[in-house]
């Protein structure tokens, strides 16, 4: 197991602890304080029981989100650290720094790698003050989750620079999706710190664990609706999203926040 994992591990424990009431509301109230965190739409700090349960919080006002069926939202509250064409297989880690999209979804999507040539891509990291849920960003139905397991390196800006392929070396969950007929891709990229990924519809999967060989679930006929809660990072960590060609056009989103629920594509029409 790497270091990165290990390390993680611990965290995990301690973050997942229930302190005595008093303890835990000064861990809270610590942690809100020194990242700044906008609670204004989820419960006071106080009420909850662990460090985890904070991480993962519900958002206790609903977000209203973009109902126009032909776009695409940001899946969770992010800033897009990359966005735009794939050259050919190629897609940004961080400008300057290439890998191939077939090494990230691996050889159980072989066969819709064709598809995905000359095609759209976005990167959303999610830092530890960030809301940690993901959400369905359209309507669509899950064909296939990869859940690969592999390294925790953090997934923050600094690390984006220097660390080569770190998207295909950290531990993923990969979702295989269709809209409209038309194929695209949602990469759950875990990072330092905890390091798990929990799915709502797949309870199977157990990230950051001792699982080390590649685990594949497929599905007949699993749909979400656009806005439904796919489930959350016990931590900050990385979606990527990657369309097959000529589905979308992205906005223009490069260096900039976004928050779940709005608009980061258009289909074409």
């Amino acid at each position: 197991m790497h270091i990165t994992n290990i390390l993680s591990q611990y965290f995990g424990k301690f973050a997942k602890t229930e302190f005595p009431s008093f303890i835990q509301r000064f861990i809270n109230r610590t942690y809100v304080n020194s990242l700044g965190l906008n609670m204004s739409e989820f419960r006071n700090a106080k009420f909850y029981k662990s460090l985890n349960d904070l991480f993962t919080r519900e958002l206790a006002i609903p977000r209203q989100i973009d109902s126009n069926p032909d776009n695409f939202i940001s899946p969770a509250d992010s800033f897009i650290t990359q966005c735009g064409t794939l050259e050919k297989d190629l897609l940004l880690q961080i400008k300057g720094m290439e890998y191939s999209v077939e090494e990230m979804l691996t050889y159980n999507c072989a066969n819709n790698f064709k598809k995905l040539n000359n095609g759209s891509y976005m990167n959303f990291y999610l830092s530890p003050k960030d809301y940690h849920r993901y959400h369905a960003p359209c309507d669509f139905k899950i064909n296939k989750l990869v859940h690969v397991p592999g390294k925790l390196y953090p997934v923050n800006i600094k690390y984006l620079n220097k660390q080569i392929d770190l998207f295909i070396e950290n531990e993923r969950v990969i979702l295989e999706c269709i809209h409209n007929e038309k194929l695209f891709y949602m990469v759950f990229v875990g990072a330092l710190n905890v390091g798990q990924m929990v799915f709502d519809f797949e309870p199977k999967v157990e990230t950051n664990s001792d699982i080390r060989d590649i685990q594949v679930y497929e599905y007949e006929d699993l749909k979400v609706n656009k806005g439904d809660c796919l489930g959350y990072f016990k931590m900050g960590s990385t979606v990527v999203m990657v369309w097959e060609e000529s589905f979308v056009q992205l906005e223009n989103l490069l260096d900039q926040s976004v928050k779940y629920g709005q608009v980061i594509a258009k289909n074409f029409k």
